[in-house]
């Protein structure tokens, strides 16, 4: 697959985050003011973070696709993992705004939901679900960490509007007295967007600090450089991932008898093996063994 047309998918994805979140978070925001529900409209303050979350990954998904030039010869693809950090802090901040206003409110005498919120909320998690699933098969389609985290903004979504459900179920079902519930559960959605965060936020720490997650691309490199005709093995195998590329240092051992025209056509064609067969490997450095 191309690098425009993995630029293409994961940009569309992100519109489809970005249309997705404003129409939620305005629908939120309503049913909780309306509904007497503050585990909606926390949902609707996640939502609303999410959009500009996204708009982020909009942003971090354009530049680091940008081409390589004289200051960046390995392109700009370190900005993905720094955007997913970005996103990583408006979760957070969501989470944090959610916890305290949920705290305010447990202490605080109001009404119970209404029954109708629970429609909307089930609506909502049929819909984020899905939205999780769309964005997240995108973000391994493509190698993008801040796609994934955008997916993940969808999956809290969804288990946020779950906790808000459980909460106004129960809050309607116990009648008087348990109003706070629903509280309760915007509390409980806090503390799993924390979670969620730093699930996240670990990968695309390992990415800037070209810590080896990849042992199975490995495997993938040395079995197509066995294919090419001289390459008789492989040695170190090095990979550090920028943006939606993988680029490799690889040693490969060859007959130590050619001349050097010979291993440096060798290694020339090894690299266009590697970029050929695997499309998502970006630069490839050869250093050629004598066996």
């Amino acid at each position: 697959m191309s690098d425009r047309t993995n630029e293409q998918k994961a940009i569309k994805a992100t519109y489809f985050s970005i249309i997705g979140n404003t129409a939620l978070a305005l629908i939120k925001g309503l049913a909780g003011f309306f509904g007497n529900s503050y585990a909606l409209i926390a949902d609707a303050i996640e939502s609303t973070t999410d959009i500009f979350a996204s708009l982020l990954v909009l942003f971090g998904i354009k530049y680091s696709n940008r081409p390589a030039d004289d200051n960046h010869p390995y392109g700009h693809g370190r900005a993905e993992p720094l955007i997913t950090f970005l996103v990583v802090g408006f979760l957070i901040t969501s989470a944090t705004i959610i916890g305290y206003e949920s705290i305010v409110n447990i202490q605080t005498p109001h009404e119970l939901p209404k029954t109708w919120t629970l429609l909307v909320l089930g609506a909502i998690i049929i819909w984020k679900e899905y939205s999780f699933r769309l964005v997240m098969k995108r973000s391994k389609e493509t190698n993008s960490s801040s796609l994934k985290a955008d997916a993940w903004h969808h999956r809290s979504d969804a288990i946020t509007s779950v906790a808000a459900f459980t909460g106004i179920s129960i809050a309607l079902f116990l009648g008087k007295g348990y109003e706070a519930a629903d509280d309760w559960a915007a509390l409980f959605a806090s503390f799993f967007i924390l979670y969620n965060s730093y699930l996240i936020f670990r990968p695309a720490l390992g990415e800037i600090m070209d810590e080896h997650l990849y042992d199975d691309l490995v495997e993938e490199i040395r079995k197509v450089s066995l294919q090419v005709n001289g390459i008789i093995d492989t040695e170190k195998c090095f990979i550090r991932k920028a943006g939606m590329k993988y680029h490799v240092d690889l040693h490969a051992r060859v007959n130590g008898m050619i001349t050097v025209k010979e291993g440096h056509d060798l290694s020339h064609k090894l690299k266009d093996t590697l970029r050929e067969k695997i499309p998502e490997l970006g630069h490839v450095l050869i250093h050629i063994e004598p066996n």
